[in-house]
């Protein structure tokens, strides 16, 4: 047996340290989108007409598209956010029937549905936890705070704080109580500009105190 300490021996992206300027891994595919500071996006992640909010990060074969991402928000592995939908209305239900060009089926592709497809944006709180493999379907919101569990299948509307589970996605339990999720949302720490996170950053430690220092006073 031999120990090995590192290997490769270079430094991991995950070590590096994160700026305004967004980390984004080489194998990444990006396309019409936003990406905000302090960012990072990991190794096969895909980000397609959508937006990545400050201080939030991919794990790594995330699938994103149409959707908007808030910031502090923690994503893993083979997570997928808004998966085609396909036109089940139609005699089939193939993609060749918008994907007209590739089969060679006419000399334009079927815009109006991707429009449609479009239409179904996804939205992500701030400071959302999604976790490894969950699925996140067309059209569906998930509030601040909230958790989504490994493996979910998330098809209805999530509320701030709340932790679901399960294929299809069910409560599990809130992340905090109601009283105190509401005086969560009415600080929106994550409004926070730089200066202030920094000079305020140790009280994110702290729930009681910091519910007490901020909670109904100016932010």
């Amino acid at each position: 047996m031999q120990h090995i300490e590192r290997f490769p021996e270079l430094p991991q992206a995950s070590e590096q340290r994160l700026s305004e300027q967004p980390l984004i891994h080489p194998s990444c595919i990006i396309r019409n989108s936003l990406v905000g500071a302090w960012t990072e996006l990991m190794e096969r992640t895909s980000l397609v007409e959508s937006s990545f909010g400050d201080y939030s990060y991919t794990a790594g074969d995330v699938d994103i598209i149409y959707t908007d991402v808030g910031r502090f928000c923690s994503i893993a592995s083979h997570v997928r956010i808004n998966p085609g939908n396909h036109a089940m209305w139609r005699v089939t239900q193939h993609h060749m029937t918008y994907r007209r060009r590739r089969f060679g089926f006419d000399t334009q592709d079927d815009e109006a549905f991707f429009d449609w497809r479009r239409a179904h944006r996804c939205s992500i709180g701030h400071d959302v936890w999604i976790g490894h493999a969950a699925v996140i379907m067309p059209g569906v919101s998930i509030g601040h705070g909230a958790v989504v569990g490994s493996g979910a299948v998330v098809t209805k509307d999530v509320a701030p704080y709340l932790v679901v589970a399960g294929v299809p996605a069910r409560p599990i339990r809130p992340r905090f109580p109601d009283e105190v999720a509401a005086r969560l949302l009415d600080i929106a720490w994550w409004d926070w500009d730089r200066a202030t996170l920094e000079a305020r950053f140790g009280e994110l430690l702290d729930l009681e105190a910091f519910l007490g220092r901020y909670a109904g006073n100016a932010k």
